[in-house]
């Protein structure tokens, strides 16, 4: 064989043998990226459902968080409801209330009004023939005692034919229409002849035809000044018994 054969049959094993590498490496790279493209649709198609089951995920709770909220302003809204109907129901209870005491109030003014009597007036005559006349601006019923007038700025006069007449002034009085009873108080003057009797109280009894003057008595006359406890009208006789209020107290007499 020449050497120039011999070349020839190297070359062309080295041709062949390139072109094998060649053909290896085309079908491996292809190979390759056949893989390759199924790796990245499998990815993908992982990916994709991962991503699904997230959003699946994702309106679940967005769901949950809804009726959350729904429940939250549904309770709010009950508890506005109840705490308006509370609120209204108070007002209208006080109302109720109001109206209620500005009834009671108008009521109990119309009483004491119905009860208040103008210009009272009373006469009595004993068997001893002394006429007692009372007359005051204004009287009502006393609450405790409908036998009782409470009377307001009143003035009194027992007189009879024989003596000369008691006259009585005072702010307030109670005058009883069962038993013609009388109680006069604070600032009572009563004048009798030449003597001024000043008093917080004056009781007149028509029963046992007593009157009594008590509580700071000031007797006055033209020749003295006397501070006594107590000082007795006999209401027949007309006499006058002057007395201490304690019987060891002695009445304090200041002459003119």
């Amino acid at each position: 064989m020449s050497i120039k054969s011999f070349l020839q049959i190297i070359i062309l094993c080295l041709i062949g043998f390139i072109i094998s590498i060649v053909y290896l490496k085309y079908f491996k790279t292809e190979n390759n990226i056949v893989e390759e493209v199924g790796l990245s649709e499998n990815n993908l198609i992982s990916k994709t459902e991962e991503l699904k089951n997230k959003i699946i995920e994702l309106e679940s709770k967005n769901n949950e968080l809804k009726d959350k909220i729904e429940k939250s302003e549904s309770k709010n809204k009950k508890e506005n409801i109840k705490i308006k109907d509370e609120k209204k129901s108070k007002k209208e209870n006080t109302k109720k209330e109001v109206k209620e005491k500005k009834t009671e109030t108008k009521e109990i003014i119309n009483k004491e009004i119905k009860n208040l009597v103008k210009d009272v007036e009373y006469t009595s005559v004993d068997q001893k023939g002394n006429r007692f006349y009372l007359l005051a601006n204004s009287g009502k019923t006393n609450k405790d005692n409908k036998n009782i007038l409470d009377l307001e700025n009143v003035r009194g006069e027992i007189n009879s034919d024989n003596r000369a007449t008691i006259y009585i002034t005072s702010d307030y009085a109670h005058y009883n229409s069962e038993n013609l009873n009388s109680k006069f108080y604070k600032n009572v003057i009563i004048n009798y002849e030449d003597k001024r009797i000043t008093c917080i109280n004056f009781d007149i009894n028509m029963e046992t035809n007593k009157a009594i003057a008590y509580n700071k008595v000031v007797v006055t006359d033209p020749k003295s000044i006397m501070k006594a406890g107590i000082v007795e009208f006999d209401l027949k006789t007309k006499d006058i018994n002057i007395n201490p209020e304690k019987a060891e107290t002695e009445i304090e007499v200041v002459t003119n």
